[in-house]
This record gives structure tokens, C-alpha cells and sequence, in this order.
């Protein structure tokens, strides 16, 4: 048992570690995929060389992160297979559709027209050259598509059933998987923070620039496109950011719960807009659950259902089974521990779905199955050991929620801000104030990093211990491996990934300043 604990704890954290390496790039191909895209239509329209210029040096610093950043990618899917094969082989045919999708069409797509894109300029027309530059971009957008359904269908398990006879999930409804409210909400608003990291950047490196006075008429040209990218995207994020709280409330009530460390819920439930959790507390103790807090009345009933009267539960209401109407009824839900008990008569009703199949007896055999997936969304619970299992890391979900959108909140007014100063540039240079302001622009690119992070870590750590939500915990997922190879192969990617992210790193910033020297109009 030790050594299953350990196989999966290296096995997260492996996947951790590359996840995490690989969204450093992501974003930012996805928001400067755009940026350049639009670059290339206003040199296309116009015809001046400014424009031109101005495009290729954004493209180059696109370039260098799009091909790390596909180094990454493919490692990532390859850890399904290796360490998580459990998993791949229990919902393959679901999980790998949009991967196959992703693989062949987007991939492909942008991997095509990104050669255009750089090397066509002298080769192909200016109009070809454009659709190629617009094409990588939707294609990378395309890639996060499918990626993020198939993250999705984890979250929210949907379009699918379980075969008793293959002990396999498989697929009933592609369109059920690919469109479902998790996987929109997701996609929107993933894509468009990757908007808002590109502006940020934009405006950050070009801040960068105009400290040192390099290539001043590019840089507000830069910082126009940029700024109008980023607050595009900052807003949308937040509207976005609104329908992922109210399918998180739906689908995955006890993440919400963690992200505000609920653990007792309410009618007219307030939101907690600063606060301090206790570490003593559990969902076993009576002991208060903040240490310090600042709350807003109402709010979390309101995000969570755009009912300001609405129960919204806690971890202790959704272990327990309760939650009320807004008359105060108690509505009919299931506790975990009778889940547990639900699930593990599944696993019996599969065994004896078994015998009728090798016997022959299909009345039996038809009977058992429609039984089985009358309850099969309990089927996960029987791997638990206690309901409390089944609550996420809190303070870790709590604090990065609370960092992701107090970043956002101040992303949304440096944004207006920088599209304020980009119009009017004297607002900034006559309060002799325009160095601290460059530096504030510099220092905001990892402050979207962060939010961008911790937005990923809200979602993957408040579901779990689930790999697929209800219906299979870590701990069944993994793969049969030895808790020593995982951690080799832990600190071979981790050496790996940190070289791959200085080189990124070092490379862009050679480039910045090379370039920056060079006559940009």
C-alpha cells in the first residue's frame, strides 16, 4: 500500500511538472499567435514597411516559443500512456478522440502553415502569406480546443457508457463530449487569458524597450495592437470566468466548496474576498474555518447560481447528502458514504454481470447491465476508503483561486490603463512618473504567468482525488510501475524542462535585444 501511495503521489507529480513546464509556453503562442496575425493584416492593408518590420519581430519571438512549447506538448500526451495506463485503457476510445483530433488536424495544420508563415515572404503572395499566418494561429487555437475537451470530459464525464462485457467507458455521443458546458467553458476561457498574457507581453517587452528609447514609434505601435489584444481578452476572461464558476457549481460542487474553504453553507452565502484559512480545521471539527476574513455578502450564492437567495453547500453538506431549495426543503441528494456503498454493489453487480456473460444466460446478462449503468456514476466511490477521501488539498485550492483573481481584478485596470497611455502618452510623460509605469509593465508578464498558473491549479487540484470526476481516483489510474523508475524520470524532465525554459527564456531575451537595436520604423 506504501508503495501504491508513492506510485501515485511521483506519477502527479511528474505530470505536474511537465503540465506546468508546458503551460509556460502555451499562452503566450496562443496570444501572440493573434497579436502577429493581427500585425501582419494592418502591413497588409497599409503596405508599409513599418508594419512589416514590426510583424517580424514579434514572429520571431513567436517562433522560439511555439517550438519549445510543442517539445513539451508531446511529452505530456505520452504520460497517459506510461504512467497513467490504467486510465488510457479504462477510457481510451473516449479521451483519445479529441487527442487523435488534435493530433492530425490542428497540430498538422499549424506545424503546416507556420513554414509559410516564416519562410513564404519572397516565395508566395502577401495575401497567401497572411492566410498562412492566420492559419497557425487558428490552428494553435484549434489545438487548445481539443486538448481542453478532452481535460474537460475528465471534469465533467459525459456522451459516454460503460461496457460491462470490455470493462471499458465508451463513447455514446461525440458531440455530447465535445461541446459539453464544461468543455466551452473551459475553451473560452482558456484561450482568451492566453489573449490577455500575449498583450501583456507585448506591452511589457516594448515598456522594456522604451526605457532604453529603442525604436520608440514601434514600440506604441507594438503597444496599440497589444493593449487592444490584452483588454479584449481580460474582459471576455472575466465574462468567461463568470460561466465556469456557475458549471463548477453545478458539476463539481465540492471544488467550489474548496475554493472558498466552505465547509458549512447557507442561503444568501457570502463570498470570501480576503481571509486567512485555519489549519486546525477539518470536516470532522467544529473549529471555525477562517482565521481572518473579509466577506461579501451574498456573493458566493450569486456566482455560484445568479441567485442571490440560493443555498450553496459546503464540504460537510455535500459529504452529508444536504442541500435545501431556496423555501428551505431539503432536496434529495446522496451522501458519500452511502456513494461508496452505491459503488461498491456496482462492482458486485459487475462481477455477477461476468458469470451470466460466460454462461450464456443474456435475460440475466441484460438485466444486470441496466442495472449497472442505472447507478455507474457512483462506480469511482468504491475505491474510496472514507468520504473525507474525497475532499481536495483546501488551503492550496483556496489561496490560488484567491491569488488568480485578485491578479485578475488588477489585470483588468493595468490593461485599460495601458490602452489609456497608449492614446494618450502625455498622461504618462508629463507626471514625470513614465519610468516607474515601464517597470510596473515589465513586472505585470509574470504576474499573468502567475494568475494563468494558478488558474490551472484551481482546476486540476479541486477535483481531485478524482483522474475522471466520481469515476476513478488516482490511485486506480496509474500505471503498474515502481515509485523508484517514476522518480528518476521526475528529476531526468525536471533538468530537462528547466533547460528547455532558460533557453527559451535566454533566447527571447537575446532576441529582444538584438533586434530592439535594429532600424524598426
Amino acid at each position: 500500500m506504501n508503495d501504491l501511495v508513492q506510485v501515485v503521489d511521483w506519477s502527479r507529480a511528474q505530470f505536474a511538472l511537465t503540465a506546468i513546464y508546458h503551460w509556460l509556453f502555451v499562452p503566450l503562442t496562443l496570444g501572440l499567435g493573434v497579436i502577429v496575425a493581427i500585425m501582419e493584416t494592418l502591413y497588409y492593408r497599409s503596405r508599409e514597411e513599418k508594419w512589416l518590420k514590426t510583424t517580424k519581430f514579434w514572429m520571431t519571438l513567436f517562433g522560439v516559443n511555439f517550438a519549445i512549447g510543442v517539445a513539451t506538448g508531446i511529452i505530456l500526451e505520452f504520460e497517459f500512456g506510461t504512467n497513467w495506463s490504467n486510465y488510457s485503457w479504462f477510457v481510451g476510445d473516449i479521451f483519445g478522440a479529441p487527442l487523435a483530433i488534435e493530433g492530425i488536424l490542428a497540430f498538422f495544420m499549424e506545424s503546416t502553415f507556420i513554414a509559410v508563415m516564416f519562410f513564404g515572404w519572397k516565395k508566395v503572395s502577401p495575401k497567401f502569406n497572411l492566410a498562412a499566418t492566420w492559419l497557425t494561429a487558428i490552428g494553435a487555437t484549434l489545438s487548445a480546443l481539443w486538448i481542453l475537451v478532452a481535460n474537460a470530459w475528465m471534469q465533467y464525464p459525459t456522451g459516454c457508457e460503460f461496457n460491462p462485457a470490455t470493462m471499458r467507458n465508451e463513447m455514446t455521443s461525440f458531440w455530447a463530449v465535445a461541446c459539453s458546458p464544461m468543455a466551452m467553458s473551459k475553451f473560452f476561457h482558456t484561450v482568451l487569458s492566453a489573449w490577455t498574457l500575449g498583450g501583456v507581453f507585448v506591452v511589457g517587452v516594448c515598456a522594456w524597450m522604451l526605457l532604453r528609447k529603442r525604436n520608440v514609434d514601434h514600440c506604441w505601435r507594438s503597444m496599440k495592437v497589444g493593449a487592444w489584444v490584452g483588454v479584449i481578452g481580460i474582459v471576455l476572461t472575466s465574462i468567461t470566468g463568470d460561466t465556469s464558476a456557475v458549471t463548477v457549481a453545478k458539476y463539481q460542487p465540492m471544488k467550489l466548496a474548496a475554493m472558498e474553504g466552505l465547509y458549512k453553507g447557507n442561503h444568501e452565502q457570502s463570498i470570501v474576498a480576503a481571509g486567512i484559512l485555519n489549519p486546525a480545521k477539518t470536516a470532522t471539527n467544529d473549529e471555525d474555518p477562517y482565521l481572518f476574513d473579509i466577506s461579501i455578502p451574498y456573493g458566493l450564492s450569486f456566482l455560484a447560481t445568479h441567485d442571490p437567495h440560493a443555498f450553496v453547500p459546503g464540504i460537510e453538506d455535500i459529504i452529508a447528502g444536504k442541500s435545501y431549495d431556496n423555501e428551505g426543503k431539503e432536496l434529495n441528494t446522496v451522501s458519500y458514504a452511502e456513494r461508496i456503498e452505491r459503488g461498491k454493489q456496482i462492482q458486485e453487480l459487475i462481477v455477477q454481470y461476468d458469470v451470466a456473460h460466460r454462461t450464456g444466460n443474456n435475460v440475466m446478462e441484460d438485466s444486470l447491465h441496466k442495472a449497472i449503468n442505472d447507478d455507474f456514476k457512483y462506480f469511482g466511490y468504491a475505491y474510496l476508503d472514507t468520504p473525507e477521501e474525497a475532499i481536495p488539498n483546501v488551503p492550496l485550492t483556496f489561496y490560488t483561486f484567491h491569488v488568480m483573481v485578485t491578479i485578475g481584478g488588477y489585470l483588468v485596470a493595468f490593461l485599460l490603463l495601458a490602452l489609456l497611455f497608449v492614446y494618450k502618452p502625455k498622461l504618462v510623460n508629463e507626471k514625470k512618473c513614465s519610468k516607474l509605469w515601464w517597470w510596473l509593465c515589465i513586472i505585470t508578464i509574470p504576474l499573468t504567468y502567475l494568475c494563468s498558473a494558478c488558474g490551472w491549479i484551481v482546476a486540476e487540484v479541486g477535483r481531485q482525488p478524482w483522474t475522471i470526476q466520481d469515476l476513478m481516483p488516482n490511485k486506480v489510474a496509474v500505471s503498474a510501475l515502481s515509485a523508484s523508475s517514476i522518480q528518476v524520470t521526475f528529476w531526468i524532465f525536471a533538468v530537462v524542462f528547466t533547460a528547455l525554459l532558460i533557453a527559451d527564456i535566454s533566447i527571447i531575451c537575446k532576441q529582444i535585444s538584438k533586434k530592439s537595436k535594429e532600424d524598426l520604423g
